[in-house]
């Protein structure tokens, strides 16, 4: 499914992704409850549903009607999401080399042998 939405899919903003986190987190859900699920100071009501519009503008949820209440739900998933925003990143950053992602993570984490072995361990389970 990811390869066939990839060339569509657009990259959401801050304020989206974190709506849309939310959205995942709750399957299914009301603008009011995305609202109860974020922080303080809360947003108005208004800018949380224009979020939710774009978001679906964006193909990234969609919604069923009951009267005047909206209930949203994804289209996209949070896999498929995050599939994409890691090959952007290893195209924009890595020159497309996961080798040259994985050593750079490595690095920056500051993994040792055991920790890198535990994760070889772990990829030959799946």
């Amino acid at each position: 499914m990811f390869y066939q939405i990839k060339g569509s899919m657009q990259k959401l903003t801050k304020a989206e992704e974190q709506v849309m986190q939310i959205i995942w987190d709750l399957k299914s859900c009301m603008v009011s409850e995305v609202l109860e699920q974020i922080g303080e100071p809360k947003p108005p009501h208004s800018t949380i549903s224009s979020v939710v519009r774009i978001l679906q503008k964006k193909g990234f949820v969609t919604h069923k009607a009951y009267g005047r209440t909206h209930v949203y739900s994804p289209i996209i998933s949070k896999d498929d999401y995050r599939k994409f925003t890691l090959e952007n990143v290893t195209d924009s950053y890595f020159g497309g080399s996961v080798k040259r992602l994985v050593s750079f993570l490595v690095k920056e984490k500051d993994l040792d042998l055991n920790d890198l072995a535990e994760m070889l361990n772990d990829l030959d389970k799946e």
